[in-house]
């Protein structure tokens, strides 16, 4: 009972540290929104990164399309395709920063055909929010010098990239939030904290401490009772 019951308060606390991660999430969407120049673009420029994530941003700038990487077998509404990402040369400020613009869907026919997506030339401004590098998939042995040097890749590696382009991106990237766009779908789903499967282990354990607690009182306490039946002769 001592266990179950600690296992139990032990996820309501971790429901109650996701909920207040939920919290700050929220508080840090509603704060000013951030330009280029607010949030050291330079590699290493950004002192306190866990700070600045899901803030807003409002970026002036210049793609660099010939830097574009296309990550596959990426989600969006159940479909999978790629995450396109472009590097933006900021007008505030000398800096690049990598930018998720949006899902497109791949050609399952041609697996090397890449999507008709619209990259503008000149100026452009975008809004989103920051984020971490794009997430990683699981690669058996990692991508290979051939995958790493075409545009359709598994997985953006930082380091690789900046040694390939020669650019140094910010060690934050931008989830692109403007209205779907140049062949790019943005419907990015909403962050979740994952409490409502705290909640559930946590009403497994008190279920399984109340289970042995029932078991003991019927099996310990009420024989004891229970009138004896008197032994009959054989």
């Amino acid at each position: 009972m001592a266990a179950t019951a600690a296992l139990g308060r032990w996820q309501l606390d971790r429901a109650a540290q996701k909920e207040a991660l939920h919290a700050a999430i929220e508080a840090r969407s509603r704060l000013p929104v951030l330009d280029g120049a607010s949030f050291g673009v330079p590699s290493g420029a950004a002192a306190d990164i866990p700070a600045l994530l899901h803030r807003r941003v409002l970026l002036r700038g210049q793609w660099l399309p010939q830097y574009t990487v296309f990550l596959d077998n990426r989600q969006m509404q159940g479909h999978v395709g790629f995450f396109v990402v472009t590097p933006l040369q900021l007008s505030q400020g000398a800096g690049v920063v990598l930018v998720q613009r949006g899902w497109a869907p791949r050609n399952f026919q041609d697996r090397t055909a890449l999507p008709a997506i619209d990259t503008p030339t000149g100026p452009v401004q975008i809004a989103g929010r920051l984020a971490l590098p794009p997430s990683r998939l699981y690669a058996l042995g990692g991508d290979t010098p051939m995958q790493q040097a075409s545009p359709i890749r598994q997985n953006l590696d930082m380091t690789a990239f900046r040694i390939e382009t020669g650019l140094l991106p910010a060690d934050v990237a931008v989830l692109q939030t403007d209205a779907g766009s140049e062949g790019l779908q943005r419907d990015w789903p909403a962050i979740q904290t994952g409490v409502e499967k705290h909640y559930g282990y946590a009403f497994q354990w008190f279920g399984l401490c109340t289970l042995v607690a029932l078991l003991y009182v019927w099996f310990q306490l009420v024989p004891r009772f229970l009138p004896t039946r008197p032994r009959t002769a054989a």
